[in-house]
């Protein structure tokens, strides 16, 4: 691994909703959005955007998977309290809010094992804007690898196994 690794992460032949990762020598399978990928990425489109994103930080659930030795901050996931706001006009959008939050947020706490470990990419982030998209992360897979509202999403072991590439150098990239 060199200090700035890349993740690349391309469409799967015959499949628009599934991918195959690449980071160093590892080459494994991810689900993508509903809607394939996209490089006009609007909020609620179900779509992957095509874009390079720098990994900021990550969020663990504890007790529900090992956490991944990453060299990225990461935070316990609080159940109850560590919101994400996907409401487009409010001025938290696309941030880490907690509860008691009004505004349209999902919790980092789900019922699935989706955030048991996620990875926040920069999309819509540093430079951020109304109905670009939010909550776009690198996460855990769902049984059978089933299409995600516009993340990438790797099986726990995979995750694990791609923890020395989870750095702030490292990009994840996303092909057209």
């Amino acid at each position: 691994m060199g200090k700035n690794s890349v993740i690349m992460v391309r469409r799967a032949p015959g499949s628009g909703t599934r991918g195959i990762l690449a980071a160093g020598s590892l080459c494994i399978p991810c689900a993508l959005g509903r809607t394939g990928t996209t490089i006009f990425k609007r909020e609620g489109d179900g779509a992957t955007p095509v874009a390079s994103m720098r990994l900021l930080s990550a969020w663990h659930r504890q007790g529900r998977m090992a956490r991944p030795p990453a060299r990225l901050p990461i935070r316990g996931v609080r159940p109850g309290v560590d919101l994400w706001c996907d409401a487009p006009t409010h001025p938290a959008y696309n941030r880490h809010v907690r509860s008691p939050f009004t505004a349209s947020a999902e919790s980092l706490a789900r019922a699935d094992r989706l955030y048991d470990f996620a990875v926040v990419l920069d999309w819509n982030i540093s430079a951020r804007a109304r109905h670009r998209g939010s909550a776009i992360f690198l996460h855990i897979a769902r049984e059978g690898f089933p299409p995600t509202e516009g993340c990438v999403a790797v099986a726990p072991r995979d995750m694990l196994r791609l923890a020395p590439f989870l750095a702030r150098a490292t990009r994840l990239v996303v092909a057209r």
